[in-house]
């Protein structure tokens, strides 16, 4: 692997893990999920007991910082076996060290399961996407619609809704949507920092799916972190598999990210690649 790739994945595997520790700090404080981020040699651990799933419950960052080891993983499982989650994600970045990260996962008695692909692109042109539904980015006024539609999309419980409102007015935010006409039809956000963006939270209300509403949410998001500066947008999908129609992969290539590995996804129980 070059050097230039090694930067760029440890760029957007940091830019991921502070995109999702950002989640954690738009939870209101009276939260009751049992939503908690701990941090394990340099990996940060987040869970979310109560309405969760791998989209919350997974730890990023794993070797990077420091060396991992078979401790280093055992404290993460205790912490998940200590909150009652039995499915989580342990991801496992290619610039993990010691290398390969698999065999320490392995012996602690976890299981591959579908990895997810992780795009990068620069500051290139952005191909425009037609389509009818109007797209803006938001601010409090439709805060609400928006942890609603993409709460729902990515099966969080109802509380997940209120943390993802509070999402918008967060520094560093810039949470879009579409709309057909005055109804909020589909959301996509972006977390920027240091000149890195990340794109994360995209998702389509059932009432307008196959509107071009998810290609025109990313469009307008890369079009922004050019504005903004940003020289390494990132994002990430479930890896391709025969069978599944991965409407979402190819929306990312069509708006000009390219694939630049996959990071394998470990867990207790596991799923072989497939659909």
């Amino acid at each position: 692997m070059d050097m230039e790739l090694e930067q760029m994945i440890r760029r957007l595997e940091w830019i991921e893990g502070e995109a999702l520790a950002e989640f954690h700090q738009a939870a209101p404080a009276q939260a009751t999920t049992g939503l908690r981020l701990e941090e394990v040699d340099g990996c940060r651990v987040s869970l979310m007991a109560r309405g969760g799933n791998i989209v919350v419950n997974r730890c990023i960052g794993l070797g990077i910082s420091q060396p991992a080891n078979p401790d280093t993983i055992e404290r993460i499982k205790a912490i998940y076996a200590e909150a009652g989650i039995d499915r989580y994600f342990l991801h496992l970045s290619p610039e993990g060290q010691p290398g390969p990260l698999s065999e320490l996962a392995a012996a602690a008695g976890l299981v591959r399961d579908r990895a997810w692909m992780k795009f990068a692109r620069t500051d290139l042109p952005v191909a425009q996407h037609i389509t009818e539904l109007e797209i803006r980015e938001i601010d409090q006024t439709h805060a609400a619609d928006f942890g609603r539609i993409a709460s729902a999309a990515f099966d969080l419980g109802s509380a997940a809704a209120d943390i993802l409102a509070g999402l918008v007015s967060r520094p560093g935010w810039h949470i879009f949507m579409s709309f057909a006409g005055d109804e909020p039809a589909g959301t996509g956000a972006m977390f920027v920092k240091d000149g890195v963006a990340w794109t994360d939270w995209g998702a389509t209300h059932p009432a307008f799916r196959r509107r071009g509403s998810q290609s025109a949410l990313l469009t307008r998001r890369v079009e922004r972190a050019i504005e903004l500066g940003c020289e390494l947008v990132g994002t990430c999908t479930g890896e391709a598999v025969p069978g599944d129609e991965q409407a979402s992969y190819q929306n990312i290539l069509r708006a000009g990210f390219e694939e630049i590995g996959l990071r394998e996804n470990y867990s207790l129980t596991g799923r072989p690649p497939g659909p």
